[in-house]
């Protein structure tokens, strides 16, 4: 489509330059260049280090947590330990106070005994002047023997 009134040379000129423009889309076109080169190696690293940390941070608190779990448990065990302890304590003051309290009430007895022994004594003898009678060295002496051993008996039991 070109002008009715051109000539030889202008339509000569406009192919040229049709040519030349045909020519030029095909050449390659400067590339727009970035103000500041991206560094994809440096992207992935810091990626890589951002990952790191938080499975450090992960590491961290299950190792955190382990060590609660075990200090809990320790100290579980040690406060079952000290009340095994108190109540064998316990056991132990309550079997001393039942012996003790056995022990007071035999004395009772034995006092009870020898108070009612000394009271019909004194009642089945008369008040007079006692008489003296003649005592024997040998059987004063196994009397004395015979003390002792039940002294001894009654330690041991």
């Amino acid at each position: 489509m070109q002008p009715k009134n051109s000539t030889f040379s202008e339509r000569q000129a406009a192919s040229v330059a049709a040519k030349k423009a045909l020519l030029e889309k095909f050449k390659p076109k400067p590339t727009v260049q970035a103000e500041a080169p991206i560094d994809h190696e440096a992207e992935r690293r810091a990626r890589a280090e951002v990952l790191r940390a938080e499975r450090e941070a992960e590491k961290l608190e299950r190792q955190r947590a382990r060590e609660e779990a075990a200090a809990a448990a320790e100290k579980a065990r040690l406060e079952a330990l000290a009340a095994a302890e108190q109540a064998r304590l316990d056991a132990e003051l309550s079997i001393d106070a039942q012996k003790r309290a056995e022990r007071k009430a035999r004395k009772k007895e034995i006092k009870e005994a020898a108070k009612n022994k000394k009271e019909t004594r004194s009642v089945s003898k008369p008040g007079g002047p006692r008489e003296e009678r003649a005592v024997d060295p040998f059987e004063e002496h196994r009397r004395y023997i015979q003390s002792l051993e039940r002294g001894r008996e009654r330690r041991r039991a």
